[in-house]
């Protein structure tokens, strides 16, 4: 698979092209606040690994294979994020910082379960209220205790 830095840059080229039909090196590199040259570097390297298709000076586009990944990638992305704010951990931005930091140690493939959890929550709110305390934080026993 690929390494946590290509996941971003694929997951990035992912929300680029769903919100503008495509995606420039430059709005790559200004997603991700980088420089276009690291990012023209990296779009390179996923061309070499079959995920984009790139011409020099004409930009670049998903592969099938690519598009497939970039969609998964994002899928995961945005399962993790609605699983934290069901947990009411943060604001959006701190609950997107932890899944940026977490979401690489989740298989792509690995997340359904969590989304599973996740639809069930929101089919469920009844359930899920009784899970959290008043005060909205998760319930948890007391230590040496179980309910």
């Amino acid at each position: 698979m690929s390494t946590p830095s290509q996941e971003d840059y694929l997951e990035a080229i992912w929300v680029l092209t769903d919100e503008k039909g495509y995606a420039r090196v430059t709005d790559l590199a200004d997603r991700l606040q980088i420089s276009p040259a690291s990012a023209s570097k990296m779009v390179r390297r996923l061309h070499e690994a079959g995920l984009l298709t790139y011409e020099r000076y004409r930009g670049f586009s998903f592969t099938p294979r690519g598009r497939k990944t970039g969609r998964l990638l994002y899928a995961r992305h945005q399962i993790l994020e609605r699983f934290l704010t069901h947990l009411a951990i943060g604001s959006a931005q701190d609950i997107h910082r932890i899944v940026e930091g977490i979401e690489h140690h989740f298989d792509v493939m690995r997340v359904d379960q969590i989304e599973r959890l996740v639809v069930y929550i929101d089919h469920h709110p009844n359930w899920w209220a009784q899970f959290l305390d008043d005060d909205g934080s998760v319930s948890q026993p007391p230590i040496g205790k179980s309910t």
